[in-house]
């Protein structure tokens, strides 16, 4: 694994589901010789570590699996072409070992096979290739697609095994909770009991047993521990008690089994994880979706002319690049030849398409429009826009830890306690309990850790935020994560884009003025405008789409003016006043005076005349959404601070905010000011939302403490963002923070009912009451009735939906 000290490294991490399990990584990274720095990013499931030597990576891997918790890596077989001898192949292994990303690397002359671990968000099966072929040899890559492992490949089939063993966890846990509640006294009732609990046990639930003898390794405990112990201790003390029941009958004792209860216990915690696992949804799809903005092959203009397909990864500075209508852009570069309008609403987030000649910018991932042109590569790779962006949003998400649930601060001392407390109620029955002491306390140890296991805890969180986000989405508000569930009731101020968010974000003719209100030439204007390529002429046709349209010649554009063409012996104009001044137009002053009244309102102007004089004006705009004022009006009143900020002009941003009343608003500002002043309001104590629709919010998006994205803009706003509103209606905002409120009330409600039980149920279990009247608790009531703890939580999750 080549690197150096300034590489960072991510390791793709598996089971890290809580602040308490980021930390045990974290403790167990820093016992690894030379990693010089670590950080474990909850949010986006990596550990991000710089090393020392490339010996260090399969260190660092193993010690994360060694504490229980796994590294996504993929493991292939490749068949080696091309080697001679032996020392072929320890040549050969040593390049593939010294690729970025690779964990093992294990070349056997023998069979001619290359055996290889990788991390399949650095390397892939085609980069390995090139790597062997540079010293000569070759791999033998059969299906090229089915090599390109991704990671939201490996998460989807992890997602679909933990489904599967749930629901065949649930199906076989039935029958045994059914003998085990009604049916005791049934022929071999003890056996088909065992029959149906220990696939449960011993194969759905070997996770937990594994992961907890790692931890215990470590001398740390999880919720794997106390799982692991409970239903481990009541399935072998069942087992005991089925093959020798005389054992407890010569005391005078009924020998119990206890299958039931590790069955139910496995089948309700993994039925909790995989609500959690739904809950959380797709993090990753955010960066995945930014990378797909990049085309996949690009057209290289070669030194003799011809054009030449070439794999995006093979663009190299100065090469020319062809872009056809309708592309996007791979890279960042200069034009050379020809001219276009592009859409770069994806990185300004501004609606209209910017016109691109010899010498200016074109940047990756934006659209080309109709015409084509070459340009030069001038950033590739990393060095992109788009790749600086994507590593930003990434930046921003991992270096924001959640907000810290009280589940998870408890996790590492609830476990260690609960332990604590079995064993002491053993001892103590050992030495008060008489001649069932021993009996007696081992039943009530089982209680103790069967009871206090942390089902209702584990899905008193997810419940809620289920049931909370089920409710968002009916009313069209698709919220992400608790985190921004949680905050959002305590958001006190908000960011607001222009564009998209209080605007519609699409140019539309707001008004037309004609001279002397004849309007006879309009067929000529719509004519024109369907032949233009300027964006502005979309929203003319629009306007006047349904008119018919005539026959012109001499169409010509006229680049940065506007148009002109020919009908019956007449030259018509359509442009900016710069056109008609030109071509000595005289302009009346009626439509002089309107155009100068709609400029003051931050309209756009266009001009239609004939060689003579101006026919008429028209004022395009973006247009405020009907619902945006009411909206603003209900956040002002729930006393949150609203500051508008647009890439746009300061008059037009001045006409919005006074339109809406909007207090605070900046005019032009760049995308990367957004995030700094999303952290400048963070430093003055607020809790900020920032509301937006294009990538060039994406970053201040993922600043904000709540980011909300509205669901007509950009894909990647909306993955950024842990809420988005579909409808892209403002007035949804003040709604998503009262689902807010009502959710993080019923979490409080699940997790107090859950300690609360905990509390009761414990010393119960333990024998608190058999001193005062002779009551012990059986494990089997407690198995039910750490079921009944989280069918109450679920059950008071699911009130939530019926709130107003």
């Amino acid at each position: 694994m080549a690197t150096n000290n300034n590489n960072i490294i991510y390791l793709p991490l598996e089971g890290v589901e809580s602040e308490h399990c980021a930390l045990i990584v974290e403790k167990g990274l820093a016992h690894v010789e030379g990693i010089t720095t670590h950080k474990v990013e909850l949010n986006n499931q990596r550990a991000a570590i710089t090393v020392n030597n490339e010996e260090v990576l399969s260190k660092a891997v193993n010690a994360i699996k060694d504490l229980g918790y796994g590294v996504t890596v993929v493991k292939k077989v490749f068949p080696v072409l091309g080697m001679t001898c032996a020392s072929c192949a320890g040549s050969a292994e040593s390049i593939v070992s010294y690729e970025p990303g690779v964990v093992n690397a294990n070349v056997n002359f023998a069979t001619g096979n290359l055996t290889v671990e990788y991390l399949p968000n650095m390397t892939n099966a085609l980069k390995l290739q090139k790597a062997v072929q540079g010293v000569g040899y070759d791999l033998l890559i059969e299906d090229e697609t089915s090599q390109q492992e991704t990671l939201e490949a490996i998460h989807e089939k992890k997602f679909k095994q933990l489904k599967n063993k749930t629901v065949w966890s649930i199906i076989l846990s039935l029958p045994v909770v059914v003998i085990g509640m009604f049916f005791m006294n049934i022929p071999y009732a003890n056996v088909i009991m065992w029959a149906f609990a220990t696939p449960v046990v011993m194969w759905f639930g070997k996770d937990f047993y594994i992961n907890a003898w790692k931890q215990a390794k470590h001398r740390s405990a999880n919720m794997d521990t106390l799982v692991a112990l409970s239903t481990g201790i009541a399935y072998l003390f069942s087992v005991f008690n089925m093959l020798f029941p005389e054992f407890w009958e010569a005391k005078g004792l009924e020998a119990h089994v206890y299958f039931e209860a590790a069955a139910v216990i496995i089948a309700f915690i993994l039925l909790g994880k995989l609500l959690e696992e739904k809950a959380k949804g797709n993090t990753s799809s955010a960066i995945k979706k930014l990378m797909g903005l990049q085309p996949k092959t690009v057209v290289v203009i070669q030194a003799d002319g011809t054009e030449k397909q070439t794999a995006i990864e093979e663009v190299i500075a100065d090469d020319i690049i062809l872009v056809k209508p309708g592309e996007k852009i791979a890279v960042d570069g200069i034009v050379t030849t020809g001219s276009s309008y592009v859409d770069e609403s994806m990185l300004s987030g501004e609606p209209v398409p910017v016109l691109k000649k010899e010498h200016e910018k074109v940047f990756a991932g934006t659209i080309n429009q109709k015409g084509s042109f070459q340009f030069k590569a001038i950033k590739v790779g990393k060095e992109t826009m788009l790749a600086q962006i994507i590593k930003m949003v990434q930046d921003a998400q991992g270096s924001k830890a959640p907000v810290q649930k009280l589940v998870d601060k408890i996790a590492g001392i609830f476990v260690p306690v609960v332990m604590g407390i079995a064993i002491i109620t053993f001892i103590l029955w050992l030495i008060l309990g008489g001649d069932n002491g021993m009996v007696q306390g081992l039943l009530a140890a089982i209680t103790v850790l069967v009871i206090a296991c942390p089902c209702a805890l584990g899905l008193a969180t997810p419940t809620a935020i289920m049931v909370g986000v089920g409710k968002g989405a009916e009313k069209g508000i698709l919220i992400k994560d608790a985190e921004s569930l949680e905050l959002a009731k305590k958001v006190n101020a908000i960011i607001l884009d222009k564009t998209g968010t209080i605007t519609e974000g699409k140019p539309q003719v707001a008004n037309i003025h004609w001279l002397d209100n004849d309007n006879s030439a309009q067929n000529i204007l719509l004519s024109i405008e369907k032949k233009s390529e300027h964006p502005l002429a979309e929203a003319v046709v629009k306007h006047l789409g349904e008119l018919p349209t005539t026959e012109l010649s001499n169409f010509d554009s006229i680049t940065g003016k506007g148009a002109k063409a020919n009908y019956n012996d007449e030259t018509y104009f359509v442009g900016n006043k710069k056109l008609l001044a030109e071509s000595n137009v005289t302009i009346a002053e009626t439509l002089l005076q309107q155009a100068d009244e709609w400029s003051t309102q931050a309209k756009t102007v266009i001009w239609f005349s004939n060689s003579q004089q101006a026919l008429s004006v028209l004022a395009i705009s973006d247009k405020i959404k009907e619902t945006s004022v009411q909206a603003i009006k209900e956040l002002q009143a729930m006393d949150i601070e609203l500051y508008m900020l647009t890439g746009d002009n300061e008059a037009t941003a001045k006409s919005i905010a006074q339109e809406t009343g909007i207090q605070h608003y900046k005019a032009e500002v760049l995308p990367q000011h957004k995030a700094n002043f999303v952290k400048e309001l963070q430093q003055q104590g607020k809790i900020v939302a920032m509301v937006g629709d294009g990538i060039n919010d994406s970053t201040a998006l993922a600043t904000a403490d709540v980011s909300i994205a509205m669901g007509k803009g950009s894909d990647i706003a909306m993955d950024v963002a842990k809420m988005t509103i579909i409808s892209s209606d403002l007035s949804k905002i003040p709604q998503s923070i009262k689902l807010s409120k009502q959710t993080v009330a019923t979490i409080k409600q699940n997790l107090f009912w859950a300690f609360i039980y905990n509390l009761i149920g414990i010393p119960i279990a333990a024998g608190i009451l058999y001193p005062v009247n002779g009551f012990l608790l059986n494990p089997m009531i407690a198995g039910a009735a750490m079921a009944m703890s989280s069918v109450s939580v679920v059950s008071n999750s699911l009130r939530l939906k019926w709130k107003k």
